[in-house]
């Protein structure tokens, strides 16, 4: 069942400055709200808190949940929180369905059921027959598709995306925004979405939260 992303009174700072100060947010299933801001203004490193990633050189604070689950103190494979960033990170050793298959929980044991399942993801992404695949052979929205995918099978309860069209060409960039807006939409996952450019916000249709001097 979804459920929203909340934020209670998180703040980041570096030092003597305050990146972040107390912000309280909640993200509805299925919304997605949009962080923006230049660079150096805390807005990715808001996303490495939420996922428990974040650098202790940092100083943060503050509550992070979904639905009425504190998320806070647990380690970041325990917060089922997707993260999406600029670079795809398939893993190169891996085929593209030995990329998809890395991302099921661990009780979907059965053989059979775990190649249905990347068969499945596979088709979803427009990529039918691909399993055997190197990534290396893959365009660039071809990796981008199977990076959600992967992600997707994983089965977060939020996503948090990092300027992730930040290195897809002009081109591209309209066609991948709609698909990963659109998988959270049906899915009705919360989003974050950390970027610097207006058109990502626009094509994400949520509400836009400004940091530093943007």
């Amino acid at each position: 069942m979804s459920a929203p992303l909340r934020l209670d009174g998180v703040t980041i700072a570096l030092g003597a400055r305050v990146l972040i100060p107390a912000l309280d947010l909640v993200v509805a299933p299925g919304e997605c709200v949009t962080v923006m801001g230049p660079s150096g203004c805390g807005k990715s490193t808001l996303l490495a808190y939420l996922a428990g990633t974040i650098d202790p050189v940092f100083r943060a604070s503050g509550r992070v949940g979904v639905g009425d689950d504190d998320l806070t103190g647990l380690p970041p494979e325990r917060r089922r929180l997707g993260m999406q960033f600029q670079d795809d990170l398939l893993f190169p050793h891996l085929s593209v369905g030995g990329n998809l298959a890395f991302a099921l929980a661990p009780r979907v044991r059965e053989r059979g059921e775990r190649r249905r399942r990347v068969a499945q993801a596979l088709a979803e992404a427009g990529l039918d027959g691909f399993a055997d695949r190197d990534p290396a052979t893959l365009s660039g929205g071809q990796r981008a598709r199977v990076a959600l995918m992967r992600t997707l099978l994983s089965e977060p309860r939020a996503l948090l995306l990092d300027e992730p069209f930040n290195r897809l060409d002009a081109a591209l960039r309209g066609e991948i925004r709609a698909f990963v807006f659109d998988h959270a939409r049906e899915r009705r996952l919360p989003a974050l979405l950390v970027t610097h450019d207006a058109a990502d916000a626009e094509a994400a249709g949520g509400r836009v939260i400004r940091l530093g001097d943007a």
